[in-house]
């Protein structure tokens, strides 16, 4: 490792607890780019160790001020909360189809495989026709 990498790693750091975690503004600061910030993220296990320490901190205080705002009684929050944390108490969201009778619709994909390019440009061809 050299002395540069290790002073553009201690920077990094720093300037990711600055920006509290966004990895955009952290590399601008420093003068590095992302590519580079994600190679010493994958290489350097000590470095990685450090961004999950902050990572947790910056969550840790995203998730108080959103109990704030809970507790403030922002229905918003509430329903985000329960939306993500409840779901095994029920609190989630589902998409129904149905159709004009309102009954389900059953539906499916199908997918089938093809041999050759030329296969599809003469499917296409023959399903522009019967249009």
């Amino acid at each position: 490792m050299t002395n540069k990498s290790i002073q553009y790693k201690k920077a990094l750091i720093e300037a990711m607890e600055e920006y509290h975690g966004i990895v955009s503004d952290a590399c601008k600061s420093v003068g590095i780019s992302r590519g580079t910030y994600y190679k010493y993220l994958n290489d350097d296990s000590e470095f990685k160790q450090a961004i999950d320490e902050i990572e947790g901190v910056v969550l840790d205080y995203v998730e108080s001020e959103l109990f704030k705002k809970i507790k403030s009684g922002d229905t918003g929050c509430i329903i985000f909360y329960l939306k993500t944390k409840g779901k095994k108490r029920g609190y989630i969201e589902r998409a129904e189809l149905t159709g004009a009778d309102g009954k389900d619709l059953n539906t499916r994909i199908t997918i089938e495989l093809i041999d050759s390019p030329d296969q599809v440009k003469k499917e296409d061809a023959s399903s522009q026709e019967s249009l």
